[in-house]
């Protein structure tokens, strides 16, 4: 069998998909902001499985599943005009969607995949990827999560701070750094939900997450696109403590983003 042969037509998802964005306010700026990820993470998938040689169907299954990520997120913005994960999650919501209500069929007419999309959007945003025995079904958890926090990373560059951390840069870089939050950057742990405190907690975890990439290629794309520096560079940190934390922050996580995992790709 052709290995880049695939029964998936991300085409008829892709349209699917716009006819459910319709019943969202696609001029308001955190909807934008989600259609925008949705479609950059689709592209990151593809990245990642160009670079790791994937079949023709586990890439066209990445690029789906990169679709479908984050389809809960635009009921949570209509209800409750916020990301944070107090007001809804967003991933069990697209599960339940998505399978409970059978609305996957509308994307996908074959159930063949049903248990790997299921287990990729379902745990595509938890704390740490846990619990997931099947080879295949893991593949693609890893790969949707590595996806989308690599799309994070031109989120967190290119648009307005107030948009997703709901506050200026000049607010953020004011703020403290919480001595557990750094301790956990500094010791290679992301950041726990329920640890952040200050907005300054929110921006570390945004770098931290690069703790949790799964795969060398993804590295390779922060270290080839420079996006610890990068994000670090985006706020001014007028608190001089935060600038100090900052640097050791930003010099361990370009050090394990250079290294990780090199000495393994390379064998």
């Amino acid at each position: 069998m052709d290995a880049n042969r695939t029964d998936i037509d991300y085409g008829r998802a892709r349209e699917v998909f716009e006819r459910y964005l319709d019943g969202y306010d696609r001029t308001d700026g955190k909807v934008k902001l989600k259609i925008t990820h949705t479609y950059g993470v689709v592209a990151c998938s593809m990245q990642l499985a160009a670079r790791m040689r994937l079949s023709g169907e586990d890439a066209q299954l990445a690029r789906v599943i990169a679709l479908l990520h984050d389809i809960g997120r635009f009921e949570q913005l209509k209800r409750f005009d916020s990301f944070l994960p107090e007001t809804m999650d967003h991933a069990a919501y697209g599960v339940e969607i998505l399978f409970g209500e059978g609305m996957i069929r509308r994307f996908l007419p074959d159930d063949r995949w049903d248990g790997i999309i299921r287990t990729a959007i379902a745990k595509h945003s938890d704390y740490a990827l846990e619990g997931v025995e099947d080879g295949r079904a893991l593949l693609h958890a890893r790969l949707i999560r590595d996806a989308d926090k690599l799309d994070n990373c031109r989120v967190k560059i290119a648009d307005p701070p107030e948009t997703f951390a709901g506050a200026t840069a000049a607010e953020i870089g004011r703020t403290a750094i919480s001595p557990g939050v750094k301790r956990d950057a500094m010791e290679g742990r992301c950041i726990l939900s329920a640890d952040r405190k200050t907005q300054m907690d929110f921006w570390v975890s945004y770098l931290a997450y690069f703790y949790d990439l799964n795969f060398r290629e993804s590295l390779d794309l922060v270290e080839e696109n420079d996006y610890v520096r990068r994000i670090a560079g985006r706020i001014p940190y007028t608190n001089p403590q935060t600038a100090r934390d900052m640097e050791e922050i930003v010099g361990k996580l370009t050090e394990y983003v250079g290294t990780h995992g090199k000495e393994q790709k390379n064998v």
